[in-house]
């Protein structure tokens, strides 16, 4: 066994940025230690600074932007969606070694903390657990765990969703999924684009998403629902809920309430507008014909949020590495919000600051401060003038332990 002491490491010939910090820093250097951001400054005094309590490694980043690491805000590392039929039976055991590959592949392209939202029969929690231990390489985990939903509702095939009715059995859920450790709940309170069966209509009755709301409250934790329509999602805040997945259809009043309400929004927007994807994973005709219609309504529904100044934190609902457009998933994804309207810096806060907000953790995570945990990205030039540079991450840290390093690359001649 190693019992020597952690070599300190500073991140030199940098400029610094985060969605918070007013101006980038230049010529800078972060020191980290002990899986925490120690100092961010001048890079002669912090090597000394760091040299003073023992040894050092320098790391040179040959100009590189050090930003804060990616936060998917809606992942499902286990994902089984209509047409993969290789997984509709697929054991447990399997599904956690996929769910591994997968959350291997997520933080060496830079996403450094996902928030699962829907994953079947605990091993999410042991895949949570794995990851914490430093066992298995992958982002930090907050999850849901099994989301719950109605008897026969948007989800109940091949996701391990738990279904329930009325009052009391969603209080049984909510409970039962807290007693298993989830750090938040999720609900499905109308149809979705994965439902072959069903309409985009509601799902949950007004009562039921009080219960899940006042059992979740009560033991400190949120409740985020997959919902499409504006009528649903209207409700669904009068009810207590903390946040919207999706958005589809939702209208221009609608955004107004949740922006008013301090409601968040994910709104995966590359969902509806992901032909390439559905195309390479087998997705039935009527899938790809039902994400592709909801399209153009989704579009116009993320405009209105983002008009209002609803709080939006980016998510995916795709691995978070899944080839899509050119790049990454995360990355495509927010190049989309860009498109809709918001500024790369807002977009950048979406996948920063205002992740780490919304999860509760901006005390940890989101920004490149001293006492921060140290999960960092490396990319030339400044995301926040231009997110497609997050196309060429070239330097991954999480907890202060290096992911993934590669060198700058060579100018064209």
């Amino acid at each position: 066994m190693n019992t020597a002491a952690p070599v300190a490491i500073v991140l030199s010939n940098c400029s610094v940025v985060d969605a918070v910090r007013r101006e980038a820093l230049h010529d800078a250097a972060v020191w980290v230690e002990e899986g925490r951001i120690r100092a961010v400054g001048d890079f002669e005094e912090t090597v000394r600074a760091a040299e003073a309590g023992g040894e050092v490694q320098v790391i040179d980043l040959d100009g590189a932007h050090v930003m804060p690491g990616l936060m998917n805000m809606h992942v499902h590392l286990g994902l089984v969606l209509p047409g993969m039929t290789h997984l509709y039976t697929e054991a447990d055991a399997a599904r956690s070694l996929r769910m591994a590959a997968n959350a291997k592949a997520a933080l060496e392209a830079g996403v450094t903390t996902v928030r699962l939202l829907g994953e079947a029969r605990g091993t999410d929690l042991a895949l949570r657990s794995s990851i914490e231990r430093g066992e298995t390489p992958g982002p930090r985990i907050i999850t849901a765990g099994a989301h719950v939903i109605c008897t026969g509702g948007h989800g109940h095939q091949h996701s391990g969703a738990i279904e329930a009715d009325g009052v009391d059995g969603f209080r049984r859920a909510v409970r039962d999924q807290l007693k298993a450790g989830v750090d938040l709940i999720k609900i499905c309170i109308s149809g979705g684009i994965a439902g072959e069966h069903e309409g985009f209509g509601p799902q949950l009755m007004p009562d039921e998403m009080r219960a899940v709301a006042e059992i979740a409250h009560a033991w400190g934790k949120k409740v985020t629902a997959h919902a499409g329509p504006a009528d649903v999602i209207s409700q669904a805040v009068d009810c207590g809920i903390d946040g919207i997945e999706h958005g589809y259809f939702l209208d221009d009043a609608t955004a107004g309430k949740l922006a008013e309400t301090g409601t968040w929004l994910v709104p995966t927007i590359c969902v509806s507008r992901a032909e390439e994807f559905f195309l390479r994973i087998g997705a039935p005709d009527w899938m790809i014909a039902r994400a592709l219609a909801a399209g153009e309504l989704h579009w116009a529904a993320f405009k209105s949020c983002i008009e209002a100044g609803v709080q939006i934190a980016m998510g995916t609902d795709m691995m978070p590495a899944e080839p899509f457009g050119g790049t990454t998933g995360t990355v495509r994804e927010m190049e989309m919000m860009v498109e809709a309207g918001m500024t790369p810096h807002q977009v950048i806060a979406s996948a920063t600051s205002e992740a780490a907000r919304m999860l509760g953790l901006d005390d940890r995570l989101g920004t490149v401060d001293e006492g921060k945990l140290a999960d960092l990205i490396a990319v030339d030039g400044d995301p926040r003038e231009d997110v497609s540079r997050l196309r060429d991450i070239r330097f991954v840290m999480k907890n202060g332990v290096v992911v993934r390093s590669a060198p700058k690359a060579p100018v064209p001649a």
